[in-house]
Order: structure tokens, then C-alpha cells, then sequence
């Protein structure tokens, strides 16, 4: 069996990649046609019914040996725990803002994702910037600054989503190859398992749970949110295999593409004057971004091509 040529094994990647990301950017939908569940319940069992999912998954494919190699190593195990931590954060925020009608923030949080992730490398990993992306994030803070001073609040919820979804990321660079999607998003649930039971305990204590109070319809949808985790999360992972970073990063706007339009288009979330400018200030942030990052990117292929050429010219003196 012959392997895929190069230029298919970008094209496959980029539609895992656009898969995942439109999954995610239609997640809003999905969250809520299980109204009246609470935001606390939903995440408790997403968190339960993920690990069920993932375990069966490995159970089913044979894949243990990667998962016991990463439970013998302290430091993986540490890392998947914090990344368990920031996941929990980002999913509790993203449940609370799109049932209580802030669709349309919760894309602004994604849109910010990438310019927080440029300023979390020179603030934690010590990375030097080009001007364009320091343009960027000063073109990101005024978005900010104009959100607040227009709509007369800060966007807390689009801010906790940005910061942790971005030091997830940074979490999930340090670990690296040594953890595959599934073997971590198993680790990752099941760190969060016993919060997760704590919480849908709270929840039964104060106001009940609705998994088994609406109708087999609802407790279908619920069981399924393990599966609406695993799946983005799966294709993602074998878009990032194959296609590179440039792509990814051009693709990823497809999720908060698709959110603002629920939010605005679908749903009628009220988008002010200084919101639209706000949203303007980032998307033109993200396009400085995106040329950048492919100029950048092309820079330094013709970089590499011209090194051996250069090296040859050297052993001939």
C-alpha cells in the first residue's frame, strides 16, 4: 500500500482540521437544545461522559500501551492534570456565556485566541515578536478598551475563554508527541472526574438534576456530549499531523466564524456600535496575523531551499 503524496496529505488535512473546527463553531446549538439543564450540569456530565467515551475508544482500538506509558511518567502526568484544570476553566465559562446569551462574546474570546497565544509566547516562553504581530496585539488591546468603554463592561467572558484556552495550548506545546488526543483527553477527564461528581452533587442538592427529569430526548443529548468532545478533538489531531501550521491557523477562524453568526444571525444577540468597531479591531488584528504568519512561513522554506545551494557553492571553493 502506497502512502499519500505530500499535497494529498495537506488537502487531508486541512478538511480534518475544517471538520473539527466546524463542529466546534456549531457547538452553540447543540448546548442549547439541552435547555433547561444548567451550565454546572451540562459540564459535569460532558466531563463523565467523555472519559466513558474515551475509555471505550481505547478499550475498543487496543490503544492502553500509550496510556500507561504516560501514567509511569510523574511529569506527563502533572502536566495532563493543569491541562485538565484550564479545559475545565474553559469549558465552564463557554456553557455559562452561550446559555445566558453571549454567543457573540464567546466568539470574540476564540477570534482573541491566537493573539493571546503570540503574547503568552513573549510573557512565558520568552519569545521575540516581529512588528506586524506587535501590531497585532496593540490593535487587540484596543479592541478590548472600545468593547468596554462602548458596551459599558469588560468582557470577562470572552477574556477567561482567550487566556484559558491559551495556556492550554502553551500546557499541551510542552507536552508534546509523548501524548496522543485520545490517551489526553482520558487523562484530562479523569483528573476532572471527581469534580465533576462534586459539581452534579451541588447541583442535585440545590436544585436537582434534569438528566432523567426531561425525557429520553434530553438524556440522549447529554450522553452525548462525551462524544461532541471526543470527535472535534480527534479530527483536530489528524488535521495537525499532516497539514502545516499556516493552514491550521487560517482554518481555525472557522469556529468563531460560525459562532458570531449564531449569535448575531441566529439568535438576534445585539451587536452596539462600539462592538462593531470592537470586532473590526480584532478581525483586522487577525488578518495582520494571518499574512504575517504565511509570509514569515515562506521566508523561511525559501530559507531552507537556499542553505544546501549555498553549502554546495562552498565545498566547490
Amino acid at each position: 500500500m502506497t502512502s499519500a503524496a505530500p499535497g494529498e496529505r495537506v488537502v487531508a488535512g486541512g478538511l480534518y482540521a475544517s471538520g473539527a473546527y466546524a463542529l466546534w463553531g456549531v457547538l452553540p446549538l447543540y448546548f442549547l437544545l439541552l435547555a433547561p439543564v444548567g451550565p454546572f450540569e451540562i459540564v459535569g456530565w460532558r466531563i463523565l461522559f467523555s472519559l466513558v467515551f474515551c475509555a471505550l475508544l481505547i478499550a475498543v482500538t487496543r490503544a492502553w500501551r500509550p496510556l500507561l506509558a504516560i501514567m509511569r511518567q510523574p511529569r506527563l502526568l502533572a502536566l495532563t492534570a493543569l491541562a485538565g484544570v484550564l479545559i475545565f476553566i474553559n469549558w465552564q465559562t463557554y456553557l455559562i456565556g452561550t446559555l445566558s446569551g453571549h454567543v457573540i462574546e464567546t466568539s470574540l474570546g476564540y477570534f482573541t485566541n491566537p493573539i493571546v497565544t503570540v503574547l503568552l509566547g513573549v510573557l512565558v516562553l520568552r519569545e521575540r515578536l516581529r512588528p506586524a504581530q506587535w501590531a497585532a496585539i496593540a490593535l487587540a488591546a484596543a479592541a478590548v478598551v472600545v468593547i468596554v468603554v462602548g458596551y459599558g463592561s469588560v468582557p470577562w467572558i470572552a477574556l477567561i475563554l482567550a487566556f484559558s484556552f491559551g495556556f492550554y495550548g502553551l500546557v499541551k506545546k510542552k507536552i508534546g508527541p509523548s501524548v496522543d488526543a485520545v490517551s489526553g483527553l482520558t487523562l484530562e477527564t479523569l483528573w476532572l472526574s471527581p469534580v465533576a461528581v462534586v459539581q452534579l452533587a451541588v447541583v442535585a442538592s440545590t436544585g436537582g438534576l434534569l438528566i432523567g427529569a426531561l425525557g429520553p430526548e434530553k438524556a440522549a443529548l447529554l450522553a452525548l456530549a462525551g462524544v461532541a468532545t471526543a470527535i472535534p478533538l480527534l479530527l483536530f489531531a489528524a488535521g495537525a499531523r499532516r497539514a502545516p501550521l499556516t493552514l491550521l491557523g487560517i482554518v481555525q477562524f472557522i469556529a468563531p466564524i460560525l459562532q458570531f453568526l449564531i449569535g448575531w444571525w441566529l439568535l438576534g444577540e445585539q451587536m452596539t456600535v462600539g462592538r462593531w468597531i470592537g470586532f473590526s479591531l480584532v478581525w483586522a488584528a487577525l488578518v495582520l496575523l494571518t499574512v504575517d504568519s504565511i509570509w514569515a512561513s515562506r521566508r523561511s522554506r525559501r530559507s531552507r531551499v537556499s542553505a544546501p545551494a549555498a553549502s554546495d557553492v562552498t565545498d566547490l571553493t
